[in-house]
């Protein structure tokens, strides 16, 4: 491809509504172009790199035993409401309606559609499994679309669904899925990890995300440096607490605390560290008031407290509710003589005594508060969040947080969706049962956009070779006909050889060709010019460091030939 003839017009200016490095770096070097809030048209050099994503995951589903299909971006609303989803999925659904009056949406997913496609396909347990996946444009009318590719409202994603007539089954194919998600980002060259995630409004046993490794990524991501452990901040557990001390169990007594409505108040006006105190955390959810104890040095992870309550909703107690919920002023309430009918308490919790906790009196707590005596024994569980340094749960190692992106998310779905929409079969004993389902989901727009907030510097993007435009850019500086023709031959030999290449043939000065290929990132820069050629020599470099290499024709050709075919991995 010649530069002069393809569509590429980059611009200098950064854009003044981008927000991320990834949407500024993409629309600067002509990649994507806005149209309307979370809405983009892919440019030639954007989509090029999508397809080459594309190509890499159509291999690792095929050779996961996936098999793709495409469905529809418009789905009939009989489908979500027989699902249950019409009702409760919320503003992000966009609802439209034909000129008949029916109602449709705009899939935002497909459980819905590939659920009744396979419930009219199959009918016995001999059909399964069956494992389909399509790469199709999906909408969610996000309330604040932002961060270009990254948070859209109209997206390319790659989802998957598996069907199975028993847990072995989805079992081994969600083992499979997983597998190749991780061939696929290492294809790709990103620095990714897998993590243990909740499975959230998709529903289902179990689920796990991929992250692409990024200071600017979204979610914190815990990983041990030992071992294979790793979760976001939702999911993450640790063993940051030992066994508790034998200690002689002391009377209840209130203590005066005048101003001390803070954790930290506390603990300084008693001379204790935090990690001595208990701290009450008050939640309003559908299941009611909800009182929730945890270390003073600890915070409370609403996630798995949710999940642990089996909630639809769960939100700090209102200001206004709070003391006729649970009988104590804000700052000083706790677990002695509450009155919120569920308290719970952190598993760090168990076993100690003597806690020192509010006394549902202003400017009081009480001391000696021991749990079955004074108070109810509470529900223990895993209600906290993971910090840098907690023991690993598997090997004790100190674990890491590091900043990701969420670029893919698998779930055991279970029978959530097929016993919903009535998608059963015929088991071996002839009784019809549910099907269970996987699902398995990539952002191909935010993959490529993750590429580019995990690799790039001051001057532009710097591509992995896997899913770069093009993998060679050939530029030609100057006018001269030897000049010409020299570019011109080793271009034709870069693209006999299977090379993806481009030539900037364009009547620009360098400086403006070089900053132009910086901007983009192509991985390798070969340049001709006058002053090279009078010795024999030409030059190339690598995007990631530009430490420019001079040699004979044939000798850079012939490297840099090798070097991007050892870099398709």
């Amino acid at each position: 491809m010649r530069w002069s003839q393809y569509f590429i017009n980059t611009l200098r200016e950064v854009p003044a509504d981008a927000d991320v490095i990834s949407q500024k770096l993409m629309m600067r070097a002509a990649m994507i172009r806005k149209v309307a809030a979370g809405i983009y048209t892919y440019l030639p050099l954007g989509l090029r790199s999508m397809q080459k994503l594309e190509a890499i995951v159509r291999e690792e589903m095929g050779r996961a035993g996936a098999i793709e299909l495409t469905m529809p971006t418009i789905q009939p609303s009989e489908l979500w409401i027989e699902s249950k989803r019409w009702q409760v999925y919320g503003k992000e659904l966009l609802r439209v309606k034909d000129r008949h009056g029916r109602e449709f949406c705009y899939a935002p997913t497909a459980e819905e559609v590939i659920t009744d496609t396979v419930r009219d396909a199959i009918n016995s347990y001999r059909s399964l499994p069956v494992n389909l996946y399509q790469i199709q444009t999906k909408f969610r009318d996000e309330v604040r679309p932002r961060f270009g590719l990254m948070r859209g409202r109209e997206f390319v994603m790659k989802d998957a669904y598996s069907f199975h007539a028993n847990r072995e089954s989805l079992d081994e194919i969600y083992e499979k899925m997983r597998v190749a998600y991780g061939a696929i980002f290492n294809r790709c060259g990103l620095d990714h990890v897998a993590v243990d995630a909740d499975t959230g409004n998709i529903g289902g046993s179990a689920s796990h995300e991929f992250m692409v490794l990024a200071q600017s990524g979204e979610d914190a991501v815990v990983s041990c440096p030992n071992c294979s452990y790793g979760a976001n901040v939702e999911k993450a557990t640790s063993k940051f607490f030992g066994e508790p001390a034998a200690a002689q169990i002391e009377e209840l007594a209130p203590i005066h605390t005048p101003g001390t409505q803070s954790i930290d108040d506390v603990g300084k006006f008693l001379g204790k560290p935090t990690s001595q105190l208990v701290k009450t955390l008050v939640f309003d959810t559908d299941k009611g008031c909800v009182m929730v104890l945890v270390r003073g040095d600890r915070e409370g992870n609403e996630i798995k407290i949710k999940n642990y309550l089996s909630a639809e909703f769960l939100e700090m107690m209102p200001d206004a509710r709070f003391e006729s919920a649970t009988g104590g002023p804000i700052g000083y309430c706790g677990p002695v003589g509450t009155k919120a009918p569920r308290v719970l308490a952190d598993v760090s919790l168990k076993g100690l005594t003597n806690w020192v906790v509010g006394a549902n009196k202003s400017d009081t707590h009480y001391t000696g508060a021991n749990p079955g005596r004074d108070f109810q024994e509470p529900e223990y569980g895993d209600f906290t969040t993971v910090f840098a340094g907690d023991p690993c749960p598997r090997c004790a190692t100190p674990l890491e947080i590091h900043r990701g992106i969420e670029v893919g998310h698998v779930f055991k779905l279970g029978t959530k969706y097929s016993a919903a929409m009535n998608c059963t079969f015929l088991d071996e004993k002839g009784a019809r049962e549910p099907m269970i389902m996987g699902c398995y989901g990539l952002g191909i727009g935010r993959t490529v956009a993750a590429a580019v907030e995990q690799s790039h510097d001051d001057d532009g993007i710097i591509w992995p070779m896997p899913i770069a435009p093009f993998e060679v850019v050939v530029t030609q500086i100057g006018k001269e006909d030897n000049v010409r023709a020299a570019a011109d031959d080793i271009y034709r030999q870069l693209r006999d050889a299977g090379i993806d290449a481009i030539l900037d043939d364009r009547d620009e000065r360098p400086g403006v060709k070089f900053k132009d290929a910086d901007l983009i990132g192509f991985p390798l820069r070969i340049g001709i010019g006058a002053k090279s050629l009078a010795i024999s020599q030409i030059e190339w470099s690598f995007r990631k460091d530009r430490a420019k290499q001079l040699g004979a024709a044939e000798e850079v050709v012939e490297s840099v030939i090798s070097e991007v075919r050892a870099a398709r991995i």
